[in-house]
C-alpha cells in the first residue's frame, strides 16, 4: 500500500520533492496504531538552511515523524512538507529512510573539517522505530569508517545505550556527544507531555553509562513549560539528578510554540491544565515564544543550580564543551 492509496485526494501530478517521494513510499509494517512507511530519499546528509544562528552545519533525521507523540513538539511541521497536513500524523506514521548507510557514505565528501553533524533535529533517532529498522545504528556504522567528524546526537531515548560499542568506535577517530532531553524527573507528568518516550530516571541513567564508557553525554532541559515544569525546586532537582547521573552539561530554555504545535499544544492545556489556559495566553499569544523576561529568570535559574551542583565545571581535561549553546537549545531538543 502506497500514501497515494491512503491519500487518493493526494494522487496529483503536481507533487514534487520530498511530497512526491513520500506519495510512492511503501508500507513496511504497523503497530501501537503506527504505521510505517519506506521512504524512498535522494540525500540522508542535509545542510541546515537555517538563517538562525545554529551551531551545526549539517542534519540527519533517520526517520520522518515520531512515535514518542510529546505534546509539545514543534518538528510537526516537518510532515506538511509531505503534504501530510493533520499534525497527529507525525505519531502516527512514521517513514523509515532506504539506505541511509550508502547516502551518508556518498555524501560526506561534503562535509569541511570543523562542520558540525546534528543527528536527530526533527525527530528522535532512537525512537521505537529504530529497533525494528536500525537505520540510525547503520549511520553510526558509517561513521566509524571516517575520521575528524564532529557528530552530536539528540534523543530521548535509552535506546541510545545499545550502541554504545559502536559509539565507542566513532568517537576513536571522530568527535561525539550524545544530549539526552529531560524535561523533568517527575515520571507521572512525563507520561502525561511525553506520552510515549522512555521514562526521565531511564534517560538520566543512559546518562550515567555512556559516560562511563567514554561517551561524553550530557541534559538537554527543554521545553521547560512555564507553570508545569518550571518551578525552581523542579528545575533544582533536575540539575541536581544530571550531576549525580554524570552529566557534562545541562541546558534549558522555554517552550517553543510553533503554529503546527499550538493545535495539539493548546487542547492539551485546556484538557490536562484549564487553570493555566490564561498563562499561556499572556505569555504566547500570537508569539512562538515567551517573554525575553521569562527567559532571562529562567537562564538565571540554571545558571544557579548548575555553579550549585558543579555541572559544566572545567574538569581535568579542560572545559567542557557545549554541543549546543543555550540560546539555541530549543532548535534542537524537538521531541
Amino acid at each position: 500500500m502506497s500514501l497515494l492509496q491512503l491519500y487518493p485526494n493526494q494522487a496529483d501530478s503536481r507533487l514534487v520533492g520530498i511530497a512526491r517521494l513520500a506519495s510512492q513510499a511503501e508500507h513496511v509494517d504497523s503497530g501501537h496504531q503506527v504505521e510505517f512507511f519506506s521512504l524512498p530519499v535522494r540525500s540522508i546528509l542535509n545542510r541546515c538552511d537555517s538563517h538562525r544562528n545554529l551551531p551545526f552545519t549539517w542534519t540527519i533525521n533517520p526517520y520522518r515523524g515520531c512515535e514518542f507523540a510529546c505534546k509539545y513538539c514543534y518538528a510537526r511541521y516537518t510532515h506538511e512538507f509531505m503534504e501530510i497536513r493533520d499534525p497527529n500524523e507525525f505519531e502516527h506514521k512514521i517513514f523509515v529512510k532506504d539506505e541511509a548507510a550508502w547516502l551518508l557514505r556518498r555524501d560526506l565528501k561534503k562535509v569541511r573539517r570543523g562542520e558540525e553533524i546534528a543527528i536527530g533535529t526533527a525527530t528522535d533517532p532512537y525512537q521505537p522505530a529504530e529497533r525494528r529498522h536500525g537505520v540510525t545504528r547503520s549511520i553510526l556504522e558509517e561513521f566509524a569508517r571516517h575520521s575528524g567528524l564532529e557528530i552530536g546526537i539528540v534523543t530521548k531515548s535509552n535506546l541510545v545505550l545499545r550502541d554504545i560499542d559502536v559509539l565507542q568506535r566513532v568517537a576513536e577517530q571522530n568527535t561525539i556527544g550524545v544530549h539526552v532531553t529531560v524535561t523533568t524527573v517527575n515520571i507521572d507528568l512525563a507520561r502525561i507531555t511525553e506520552p510515549r518516550a522512555p521514562r526521565p530516571d531511564l534517560r538520566l541513567e543512559a546518562v550515567r553509562k555512556l559516560n562511563e564508557a567514554g561517551i561524553r553525554a550530557g541534559v538537554i532541559c527543554a521545553p521547560v513549560l512555564p507553570d508545569i515544569t518550571d518551578k525552581p525546586r523542579d528545575l533544582e532537582a533536575l540539575v541536581k539528578a544530571a550531576a549525580e547521573a554524570g552529566a557534562t552539561n545541562i541546558f534549558a530554555n522555554p517552550l517553543f510554540l510553533k503554529p503546527c504545535s499550538r493545535s495539539v499544544f493548546l487542547p492539551f492545556i485546556e484538557q490536562k491544565f484549564p487553570d493555566l489556559v490564561p498563562r499561556y495566553q499572556q505569555l504566547y499569544g500570537e508569539r512562538d515564544f515567551g517573554s525575553q523576561v521569562y527567559r532571562k529568570h529562567l537562564s538565571a535559574l540554571m545558571a544557579k543550580f548548575k555553579k550549585k551542583y558543579g555541572i559544566g565545571a572545567p574538569g581535568p581535561r579542560g572545559p567542557i564543551r557545549e554541543y549546543a549553546p543555550p540560546k539555541l537549545a530549543e532548535q534542537l531538543t524537538l521531541f
